[in-house]
């Protein structure tokens, strides 16, 4: 699990693909849990406090280039 400092010293890219992957992470973990395979459900909301995270760090960001 990332910690917000961590989080802070990417660069806007990186940013932009780590969400993306973490994205696709939780939609397979969902897949897993509907399917049966998974049944730890912990995991789940542990990446999506991470993504939510990033984009707030990622908005943090693009409004700093904006103003």
């Amino acid at each position: 699990m990332l910690k917000i400092e961590e989080i802070r010293k990417f660069s806007t890219k990186e940013l932009v693909e780590k969400s993306t992957e973490l994205r696709d992470e939780i939609a397979e973990m969902r897949r897993r849990i509907h399917m049966g395979e998974m049944q730890n459900t912990r995991n789940i909301r542990i990446k999506k406090r991470e993504l939510a995270r990033m984009l707030t760090v990622l908005s943090e960001d693009l409004a700093k280039e904006n103003a």
